[in-house]
């Protein structure tokens, strides 16, 4: 307990000083509160690539299917949270597909991609441009990016700047 706290539970129980008093008297006993302790985070090591940066920041295009960019947003709603993937050509800056869920799974951004492929059915090879998220890197999202002639893209770790695209949908 800190002197907030603990002054806060002498107020509850009627008792009157003030948060000062409370400090003072803490200090001059010696008691201290008990502070959190950061959760070792893992070393920043060579970050593993799984995908090239194919766009380079080059967020223009001559004509459609060239790029596409992609990202999931999430969306509050009266019964909780909802997630959406979208799926954005780069030529017009429309969207091309999308996928709406109430969980945060690599189904969500594989429908997306799905509906894109579907509905523009693309005839020469699109370069998919994502955040590093790990809907992105896993192995459905490789396999399903191969077979329907895609060619994925990553932008650098924690770096917005590199999907700003996406990132501002």
């Amino acid at each position: 307990y800190g002197y907030r706290r603990i002054h806060g539970d002498l107020r509850e129980i009627g008792e009157v000083c003030s948060r000062n008093r409370v400090a003072k008297i803490m200090r001059k006993n010696r008691i201290q509160a008990i502070h959190g302790y950061k959760v070792p985070r893992g070393t920043r090591g060579r970050p593993s690539l799984i995908a090239p940066n194919r766009v380079q920041r080059e967020f223009t295009v001559v004509k459609p299917n060239q790029v596409w960019v992609t990202d999931i947003t999430y969306i509050r709603t009266w019964q909780g949270w909802l997630y959406l993937a979208v799926v954005i050509d780069l030529f017009a800056r429309n969207v091309v597909g999308w996928s709406m869920k109430p969980t945060l799974s690599r189904e969500l951004a594989l429908d997306a991609l799905l509906m894109a492929v579907w509905r523009r059915k693309p005839s020469e090879n699109v370069i998919v441009h994502s955040d590093q998220g790990s809907q992105y890197g896993s192995d459905d999202w490789q396999r399903f990016c191969q077979a329907n002639n895609l060619a994925p893209s990553m932008s650098r770790r924690g770096n917005c700047w590199d999907n700003a695209v996406a990132e501002s949908f």
